[in-house]
């Protein structure tokens, strides 16, 4: 379904803009992507709407067949946000262990306490860290849309298929131009 409003609480999430997987080989349009989760956050914030910056720490615990990419912990720097997102002090910074947002943080509690019903995600990378963001979003109540030019994959395939087959099951999806232009007509 194509993006068609915004709650008037509505908070972005940008999931995984951090330094050590921005510099990963194999990221396609990442300055693209970069350029439109600059542009959604300057927006919200200029609307006073909270913007949360997510960095990943760390992998959920247990035996996989395909083992993490990072192992024995992280070079310095890794986990820095991009300075391209302008951090600001009013932004909620969320620090992950699993591939989404939710499972192993209080970004929920604390999105509730601000009133919050819906969230924009962009971010890396579409078939993990923003797809499993958008699926805990979606089963905590919360009104989704994915700002589909804000997010990329070092899987060509997983990006599309989580595009065409899975946000539109979570939520709406939408250019970041398309929300931003729908930030000042936010329902009541």
């Amino acid at each position: 379904m194509a993006l068609t409003t915004l709650d008037p609480n509505t908070a972005l999430i940008v999931v995984d803009l951090q330094k050590g997987i921005v510099g990963l080989p194999g990221l396609p349009a990442i300055g693209d992507v970069i350029e439109n989760a600059r542009a959604l956050a300057g927006a919200f914030r200029a609307r006073g709407l909270p913007v949360v910056l997510v960095n990943v720490a760390g992998t959920a615990p247990g035996r996989t067949e395909q083992p993490p990419r990072q192992t024995g912990g992280f070079p310095e720097g890794w986990t820095d946000l991009i300075p391209e997102l302008d951090r600001q002090p009013d932004d909620i910074m969320v620090t992950k262990r699993s591939w989404g947002a939710f499972a192993t943080t209080d970004l929920e509690a604390r999105l509730k306490v601000l009133g919050v019903t819906q969230v924009v995600i962009a971010g890396v990378a579409t078939g993990t860290g923003v797809e499993a963001t958008a699926r805990q979003a979606y089963e905590q109540g919360f009104n989704v849309a994915l700002a589909t030019d804000a997010m990329t994959d070092t899987r060509p395939e997983a990006h599309a298929y989580s595009i065409s087959n899975v946000f539109p099951r979570l939520g709406e999806t939408g250019t970041s131009q398309d929300i931003i232009d729908l930030l000042p007509a936010r329902s009541a």
